[in-house]
């Protein structure tokens, strides 16, 4: 830093905010850190008692905050976002479209071990909307050293940190099971819950099949909702391990690849994943799914709808963070879907 007359600090970046007190109407930064004083600012500034001002010095191999501000943003942004102004140090990252936040975890780490710098996000794999805050990029010192934001691109390599995959339309069958729904015994209390779900995205119910407990029939149901070209089907009930529980054996019966029964999360741990024809999700809902706020559909419903296709190791993952506790703040998982019932 260096301390010099105010009239002499034009064109010169500002160390420390300057602040205007006005009684009863403003206590406030009229110029923060970082600003370029201006000659339209030299009698603002001589008015609230400076007459002399800390500006920072061009160094080489050093960089203004906001300078490497970019650097940050430069390896976060990824596809359908756009940044804010750098300000203070400090660029956001804000979404283009509605669709699934995806996070390089492992290079976030990495760079925010760097120390003088930060970048903060939203959970990855959860959806977004359109305008919403994605990431925070912070540069934590008014300079810092030119080689350190080399060395935090280098860390990143050429991949962004960040990317927001659209969501697609997509044509849903679901296939409702239980004899006491079948011979209207019961009133179905599971699909509407499975339509309201699926009502947050661009979703397009196009069959709706109610089946007994018969194996057959419900395999029969899946194929035909298949072959009026439906890019999902989603099965409701019959997925625990009770001898006349006989979705799992059904959806195995349709070729489909079985990704994983089972899955670790609470509620939902008897969830089935499969892909008809390698492409399109075939799933098995618990009935936990009917009544439970956030349960494993909530985590993976996102993901298909941007056309990721799921590995076993995707579910496996989902461990940590998985155990949905009913509190009045939804931490399932970690925070991810914001208040309860949201």
């Amino acid at each position: 830093m260096k301390l010099v007359r105010t009239e002499d600090a034009v064109g010169h970046i500002l160390c420390h905010d300057i602040t205007q007190i006005i009684p009863g109407v403003t206590k406030d930064a009229v110029f923060r850190k970082g600003h370029v004083v201006t000659k339209e600012d030299i009698p603002v500034l001589l008015s609230v008692g400076k007459e002399h001002l800390y500006i920072w010095e061009k160094q080489e191999g050093m960089l203004h905050e906001n300078e490497a501000a970019e650097v940050l943003r430069e390896i976060s942004q990824g596809a359908n976002m756009h940044p804010t102004e750098a300000k203070e140090g400090k660029i956001e990252l804000i979404a283009d479209c509605d669709g699934l936040l995806k996070v390089d975890s492992a290079t976030l780490k990495k760079v925010n071990s760097l120390g003088e710098m930060m970048i903060a996000s939203r959970h990855g794999n959860f959806p977004v909307k359109k305008g919403d805050k994605i990431a925070g990029t912070r540069v934590i010192p008014l300079i810092i050293e030119k080689e350190k934001m080399e060395r935090a691109k280098e860390t990143a390599g050429e991949t962004p940190i960040f990317e927001v995959l659209p969501f697609s339309h997509k044509k849903v069958g679901i296939v409702t099971t239980g004899s006491e729904v079948y011979h209207h015994r019961i009133e179905d209390s599971f699909t509407p819950v499975i339509r309201e779900k699926l009502a947050e995205y661009d979703t397009e119910v196009v069959g709706h099949e109610i089946c007994n407990d018969d194996h057959e029939m419900i395999t029969g149901a899946i194929m035909k909702l298949l072959e009026m070209g439906c890019d999902m089907v989603v099965c409701t009930g019959g997925m625990s391990v009770d001898p006349d529980d006989r979705t799992p054996l059904a959806i195995k019966n349709t070729g489909a690849e079985i990704v994983s029964y089972g899955a670790p999360v609470l509620p939902g741990a008897m969830f089935l994943l499969a892909y008809y024809d390698g492409k399109i999700p075939v799933m098995g809902l618990p009935g936990c799914v009917m009544y439970a706020k956030r349960t494993i559909f909530d985590l993976v419903l996102p993901r298909l709808m941007c056309g990721e296709k799921l590995k076993p190791e995707d579910l496996s993952c989902l461990g940590e963070g998985g155990l949905c506790l009913s509190c009045p703040v939804c931490t399932f998982p970690n925070c991810g879907f914001g208040k309860a019932g949201a």
